[in-house]
């Protein structure tokens, strides 16, 4: 009968086995709790996000020359108050009947005349039309009957895009833009992955949450989800109250008219370009408000001019804006646009900057996806 184990059986070969077992067995149980972590994050941090959405894409969009839509209309200025009519003057002594005798010539008065009945009040002078846009087109009265039909937002579109540049050396990955309405709710996500989709080195999904009014977008609420390798999950929220922006840090910032998110702006430009196609013409500017995680100012977009874009489907000219507001390291990211009119002015590139050395290039991988 064999006896309990001497510790001569455990030579240092065995010993240096056992060891490297031991810690094996304990890296794998290491790396299985992150994961773990890591996926119960995960899903914690998507249950706190509005949920998402979900559409069927069934054909994709043809490039063609863009249909003409009618402008919004101009808001009308409030109507003029009606303003009351004096009252008539009562009739001065001089202009009284005087009295008359009946039959005798003295004692009873011939009763006054009836009075002449007012006149009917005029109508109000309606109120002046509200002035026309400069950069509309005004058209003939003949044309009336041959209108372009009232802008209608569509159902839900999805922009995919292969991504290059340079983040801390030569990235390549992938990128997808989708928009999506449900009555009079709209949702825009804006997915980033650079590396592998498997074990990315960076993700990151922008998803804007809101409602359609004749303005456009009116964003109520902004996501932003963050995971590079080897840090932490970074998740930053915007409310956008009626009248105030909560910020990240909690601060309150006031709402201006028109603000836009970061992911709803590409979006909301795509209207303002498909209802006012002029304002695409080489020289102009776009601007309105935007709410960044760090800051809400005003930025101006400056139209370029028509370039090609080279896409796997041929070249598409699209119309090339640039923002005027200066990048600054570590700051805010700046995204150069290029929204093609055959492609009912969507963005058929995108150019997301930090600085000079820090960027990512998004350019249409196929052609855009459309759901019934």
């Amino acid at each position: 009968m064999a006896g309990p184990l001497s510790r001569a059986a455990f030579t240092p070969r065995r010993r240096l086995a056992f060891a490297a077992l031991t810690a094996a067995v304990l890296a794998l149980h290491a790396w299985l709790a992150a994961a773990l972590r890591d996926r119960l994050g995960d899903i914690a941090q998507r249950a706190a996000m509005p949920a998402r959405i979900e559409v069927a894409y069934v054909r994709e969009l043809e490039p063609a020359a863009p249909p003409a839509v009618a402008p919004p209309p101009p808001q009308q200025p409030p109507p003029t108050p009606r303003r009351a009519r004096p009252p008539a003057p009562a009739p001065s002594a001089a202009s009284a009947p005087e009295p008359v005798d009946s039959g005798s010539g003295t004692g009873s008065q011939e009763p006054p005349p009836p009075p002449e009945p007012e006149p009917e009040p005029e109508p109000d002078t309606p109120p002046p039309a509200a002035e026309t846009p400069l950069l509309a087109v005004a058209e003939p009265a003949s044309a009336a009957a041959s209108a372009p039909e009232p802008f209608a937002w569509p159902a839900a579109t999805r922009l995919s895009y292969k991504l290059s540049g340079n983040v801390r050396g030569e990235v390549h990955g992938d990128a997808q833009v989708e928009w999506i309405r449900q009555g009079e709710r709209y949702q825009v996500h804006l997915d980033v992955t650079v590396g592998l989709p498997v074990a990315p080195l960076l993700s990151r999904r922008m998803s804007s949450d809101g409602e359609l009014t004749g303005e456009g977008l009116f964003p109520r609420r902004y996501d932003e989800d963050t995971k590079m390798m080897f840090r932490d999950r970074r998740r930053v929220t915007l409310l956008l109250e009626p009248e105030t922006i909560v910020m990240p840090d909690g601060r309150r910032l006031r709402r201006q008219a028109g603000v836009q998110d970061t992911a709803s702006q590409f979006v909301q430009m795509s209207w303002l370009f498909s209802t006012r196609p002029a304002l695409l013409r080489t020289g102009n500017t776009v601007d309105f408000a935007l709410a960044l995680p760090r800051s809400v100012d005003r930025w101006v977009y400056d139209v370029l001019g028509e370039e090609p874009v080279a896409t796997p489907f041929g070249a598409v000219e699209a119309f090339h804006l640039k923002p005027r507001r200066v990048s600054r390291p570590g700051g805010e990211l700046v995204a150069e646009i290029w929204f093609a009119p055959a492609l009912r002015y969507l963005p058929a590139r995108i150019r997301i900057e930090q600085d000079g050395e820090t960027f990512i290039d998004l350019v249409l991988a196929r052609k855009p996806e459309l759901a019934p």
